[in-house]
């Protein structure tokens, strides 16, 4: 029988969303006074906005304890500021959604009731996205299958910041880069049921998106980290020995090929560089990848040891 929702969280990175922010507002207060039998909290995490962002959640606290408000000292990133939120959150169930107004607070009941159903992580589907195809809509496409084939984990949009969260869930999980899309494949990797439900997606009225093609080199390089972490952080030697077997076998088969050249007088060691060019080059290559992936677990590490975060807060308020 799953446990009663006796409070929600729902968490708000913003970042210079001024326009946004009173109608965000108020569709979330509808919603809240709505669900009966819980009570909500909204915490406004601000990540370093130059307008009245900050001004504005502050007068929503004023009149409504319900209001959270984290201002960050700088630019952290949208992940750092969901994590925040998230640390911060008391609710017993989170729901992280974006301030743009491109989420829909409405959903919100939908992902309640989802829960109630015994799922302990619920992930939005914008299926009729309203964004750009060439710019947004394909590079999701490719990232999603990506994501899900690496991971097992299949869902249709991992991008979607509109998800649904147990706090038993969510609450260990350590956010780093990019990581908050891949939480429903921690969860999954970690015994919870995980679901999807589709969406409303609403074109952005306010404001300029934070995103760009660039997110999508981010997204697949967190993905190799999330990989790494979750298959080989306990035993790398397997990584890397295997890494280190399959060189020495391929440098071996270019030895000895070198070697039957020789001897057969076909060509003399010095005839064709392009080999031990393109070698080279592979080897640097992995080597930089390598170097990646032990600089992500030292990152972690220090972080751990230190019980320290990779933001830093100014002020907060009703908290």
């Amino acid at each position: 029988m799953p446990e009663p929702i006796r409070s929600v969280s729902v968490v708000i990175p913003v970042l210079n969303e001024e326009g946004s922010l009173p109608t965000l507002y108020e569709e979330l207060r509808v919603v809240a006074d709505r669900v009966s039998g819980t009570t909500f909290e909204f915490i406004f995490v601000d990540d370093g906005s130059s307008d009245r962002s900050v001004d504005i959640v502050r007068s929503f606290a004023v009149v409504d304890p319900r209001v959270k408000g984290i201002v960050f000292c700088r630019n952290y990133g949208q992940t750092a500021a969901m994590s925040c939120g998230i640390q911060s959150a008391t609710g017993d169930v989170i729901i992280p959604m974006d301030a743009d107004l491109q989420n829909d607070p409405a959903d919100i009941p939908k992902f309640l009731d989802k829960i109630g159903e015994g799922y302990s992580c619920v992930s939005g589907w914008r299926k009729e996205r309203k964004d750009a195809f060439v710019l947004r809509l394909l590079p999701s496409w490719a990232a999603n299958r990506i994501i899900s084939l690496m991971t097992g984990v299949k869902l249709h949009d991992y991008g979607c910041s509109l998800k649904a969260y147990r706090r038993s869930v969510i609450q260990d999980v350590e956010l780093y880069g990019e990581m908050h899309r891949f939480i429903p494949a921690y969860a999954a990797w970690s015994g919870a049921k995980v679901t999807e439900i589709v969406v409303n997606h609403r074109p952005r009225v306010h404001g300029a998106s934070k995103y760009g093609l660039s997110r999508v080199f981010k997204v697949i390089l967190d993905l190799m980290v999330v990989k790494f972490l979750t298959k080989y952080f306990n035993k790398p030697i397997h990584f890397f020995g295997a890494a280190g077997f399959t060189f020495l076998f391929v440098g071996g088969l270019a030895e000895l090929a070198a070697v039957l050249y020789k001897v057969t007088g076909t060509k003399d060691f010095v005839q064709t560089p392009l080999p031990v060019i393109g070698a080279m080059f592979i080897i640097v290559g992995v080597q930089f990848m390598l170097f990646g992936l032990m600089a992500e677990v030292l990152m972690r590490t220090y972080y751990g040891s230190r019980n320290t975060r990779p933001y830093a807060i100014r002020e907060s308020f009703n908290l």
